[in-house]
């Protein structure tokens, strides 16, 4: 457990809100997909942490921006923090994107409240001198976030629902066979109907990772809320735990139907 300062919280999209916080002590090991346990209130009524995606961190501030949407009354309890209150914090917890320093080219892939993560390992992939480019989804352009921040990084390719910005559709129209030739390795966030779509269509083509979104618990493998179907080490399909195993798995160990 660390104590946070909230340094800066504002709403950047519909029901989407930014939240910056900064380490009382030693800034924790970081690496890029992990995530945040936060407390959301100092009393018992809500005593379950919520588990939010890191999304950026400022070595030299000591600072972590997390991205999240206002979804029930963890969040909206979490929506009222303001600068200068201080946050119980987990983490950063789970397995994060591994990043190979031999490839050239990684195609980014995120829906939705998936495309916070993309942002700080688009700015790690980018600092190895790795080509990025990213492909990120929205229901409309009033859901639409950190398209400026990661164009920082790379080409940025936007798909929504509705068409009210970039191409009307999903992340897999983008996909094409001549983009995924350039493609060494590909990492994606996003809800589960997303992440198959992008499995079926990176199948055999292009190795790479999901990330998955489950409901936790405790956030440390305990209790066993979060698992999901995914091929075990012996070959069989079985269950993983998300908050520990993953959220980040190899895209062929994750498995969607049957």
């Amino acid at each position: 457990m660390t104590i946070w300062k909230v340094t800066d919280h504002v709403a950047i999209a519909d029901q989407m809100m930014r939240l910056t916080m900064e380490a009382e002590g030693e800034l924790p090991d970081y690496r890029p997909g992990q995530f945040l346990h936060i407390r959301v209130t100092d009393g018992f009524d809500h005593l379950l942490r919520r588990p939010i995606s890191l999304c950026l961190v400022e070595p030299d501030t000591k600072q972590l921006t997390i991205v999240y949407r206002i979804s029930g009354k963890g969040t909206k309890l979490l929506s009222e923090k303001r600068k200068g209150d201080r946050l119980d914090v987990l983490g950063p917890l789970g397995q994060s994107f591994p990043i190979h320093t031999g490839d050239r080219h990684a195609l980014l892939i995120g829906g939705g409240i998936g495309v916070p993560p993309m942002l700080e390992l688009a700015k790690q992939l980018a600092g190895k001198g790795i080509r990025v480019t990213t492909i990120v989804g929205f229901q409309s352009a009033k859901q639409a976030i950190l398209i400026e921040e990661l164009s920082a990084y790379g080409e940025v390719l936007v798909a929504t629902n509705d068409g009210s910005l970039g191409r009307q559709g999903l992340v897999t129209e983008y996909m094409t066979d001549g983009l995924l030739a350039l493609a060494d390795r590909f990492y994606a966030c996003g809800p589960s109907p997303m992440l198959s779509a992008v499995q079926r269509v990176m199948q055999d083509k292009v190795d790479g990772y999901l990330s998955l979104e489950e409901r936790m618990g405790c956030g440390i493998g305990l209790c066993a809320g979060c698992v999901h179907k995914a091929k075990l080490p012996d070959g069989t399909v079985g269950y993983r735990k998300v908050c520990k195993e993953g959220p980040v798995f190899p895209a062929q160990e994750v498995v969607f139907h049957g």
